[in-house]
């Protein structure tokens, strides 16, 4: 028996169908990063051995065929573009599959929700698991269009500069061997800030430490490079008994402040953010203040700022709260609580 379903704007959903098509595209992208694993690794010891052969070149520099010095940056360029590209597949990989996981636990819920008896189904849970769906896959493609902007306006335009910059310094080399040496240098110094912003853009997408040390030194951590990039003065103080968590429920407390934090670089106007964290041994609760413009709450219902309904949806689904107290010009805080499964 199909499961079909009709959302608010008179989509029809078959639940079990969204559910196989999901399944078998966890499978594909699961087999994907397994291939793209071994790519990186072999890709990555080739690059190795080519950044010796480098520095040897290197320390000849004055002494080697110019045509063997041209060779020898152009195989360390290729290596490092093609590891560049093979390590940003697979981090899309992995983004794409904790999507399609979370994608999947949500379907399942909405499909368990749909499945209730008639009594309790009319009360609105299979109505309110659907829209908890799309609200998901919305903000996930909203946060997904924002991070494609950023690396095409950072890595990517940086990338197409090496480029310019590689094709200078080999002309260089044919005349000018210091000022070759000076551009590469450039290109150098230009390589190492792109690799930052990379290495930021993944911390955005999955912080690897939240899963190592837990959700307080991710939050310090993510404070302390949040201000570097925005200048906001961000703090973070944590009280009550810091531990870990349930992962699922440090992942959704992190994403949470992430998403208040960016609403007040972004929206705000705010010079200040105040985070704080009480970890209760019940609950769980989190306070984000700024200094900012403000807004009105109301406007929150009316899907104004789907992040904010998002965290009012997750933290409702766990039985916690959420609080919005704000006005036009009055700064604003934000405050949700939630059961500690730790």
């Amino acid at each position: 028996m199909a499961m079909d379903i009709v959302t608010s704007d008179g989509r029809e959903v078959d639940l079990h169908t969204e559910l196989e098509e999901t399944e078998k595209a966890l499978r594909e992208v699961t087999l994907m990063i397994e291939q793209s694993q071994g790519e990186v690794l072999k890709l990555s010891q080739r690059n190795a051995a080519i950044t010796t052969h480098l520095q040897q070149v290197q320390n000849q520099f004055d002494k080697m065929p110019l045509q063997d010095i041209r060779n020898a940056y152009d195989s360390a360029l290729d290596a490092q573009q093609r590891l560049f590209v093979m390590r940003g597949q697979l981090e899309k990989l992995q983004s794409e599959k904790s999507y399609l996981e979370r994608f999947k636990a949500s379907l399942d819920r909405a499909r368990a929700a749909y499945s209730l008896p008639a009594s309790a189904a009319a009360s609105g849970g299979a109505r309110g698991s659907l829209a908890s769906v799309e609200m998901l896959v919305n903000a996930q493609e909203t946060e997904r269009q924002r991070l494609s902007r950023q690396m095409h306006d950072g890595p990517a335009q940086a990338l197409s500069n090496f480029i310019l910059q590689t094709e200078i310094a080999m002309k260089l080399l044919e005349v000018d061997a210091d000022k070759a040496r000076e551009e590469l240098n450039n290109l150098k110094v230009s390589a190492l800030s792109t690799f930052q912003k990379v290495r930021n853009f993944i911390f955005e997408l999955r912080p690897m430490m939240l899963d190592d040390l837990g959700l307080a030194p991710t939050l310090r951590r993510y404070a302390d490079a949040f201000k570097e990039q925005t200048g906001l003065d961000v703090s973070v103080a944590v009280t009550g008994h810091e531990r870990r968590l349930e992962p699922y429920l440090e992942v959704m407390l992190f994403r949470g402040i992430q998403e208040l934090l960016g609403n007040s670089a972004r929206h705000s106007q705010a010079s200040l953010v105040k985070v704080a964290v009480d970890m209760g041994d019940d609950r769980i609760r989190v306070s984000v203040d700024d200094n900012g413009k403000g807004f009105d709450p109301d406007s929150t219902q009316q899907g104004n700022n789907l992040g904010l309904k998002l965290i009012r949806e997750r933290t409702e689904m766990l039985g916690g709260t959420f609080e919005i107290d704000s006005a036009v010009g009055k700064g604003a805080r934000i405050l949700f609580a939630v059961p500690a499964r730790s």
